[in-house]
């Protein structure tokens, strides 16, 4: 089976296992999907870029619309002028717009919030009952950070251990652990890229 959408690759993982041999691939591979997906509901957000789409949105005010990540420059922001439900208007960036925060390229995190800018408003009042601003982009972050591959790492380790654990319990010879519900290294690595507010 091949990864998809995957923060680790399956040499990442079989060498932090020390496993050298194809057999278990599979299952490896399901770990780290598993473990991918995982980290995007604890982090509220996704890591890697998805295809180009168009969603509607209500702008926060005239100059501010907050978006989900944004991976790429590559934006068009549209706006429906008379509330009708057509996004007549194209507006242009480093004209009308900019997208935020401004030293997101040089920090390698994503844009999250769209700015107007010169003379240009979003339209908000014209129906309050419907977004009035289309934004089209490459949702998601242009590369994996660094924390996120470890900490995928760690818990397709953690999931393709779990195989083995009966009830979540671990044993060694004479000895047995509990299988920890959440890893503190996991949650160190991700407490940064968590969005406020995400259970």
């Amino acid at each position: 089976m091949a990864i998809t959408n995957g923060y680790a690759t399956l040499a990442e993982v079989k060498a932090a296992l020390r496993v050298t041999d194809s057999i278990d691939d599979t299952l490896i591979e399901n770990a780290i999907e598993g473990a991918s997906r995982r980290i995007d509901g604890y982090c509220g957000r996704w890591f890697y870029q998805s295809p180009s789409t168009a969603i509607s949105i209500y702008p926060i005010d005239s100059y501010n619309i907050r978006v989900d990540d944004i991976a790429t420059t590559s934006v068009i922001v549209k706006t429906d002028n008379n509330g009708d439900g057509t996004f007549e208007t194209t507006l242009t960036q480093g004209t009308d717009y900019q997208l935020e925060p401004l030293n997101a390229v040089l920090k390698k995190i994503p844009f999250n919030r769209i700015v107007a800018i010169g003379n240009r408003t979003f339209p908000i009042i014209l129906a309050p009952d419907r977004p009035l601003v289309q934004v089209t982009a490459v949702w998601g972050w242009d590369a994996v950070p660094d924390d996120v591959r470890e900490a995928c790492v760690l818990l397709s380790i953690r999931g393709f251990a779990r195989l083995n654990a009966a009830l979540g319990v671990v044993g060694f010879a004479d000895m047995a652990f509990q299988v920890r519900a959440v890893d503190p290294d996991v949650r160190d690595l991700l407490s940064p890229y968590r969005i406020l507010g995400v259970a």
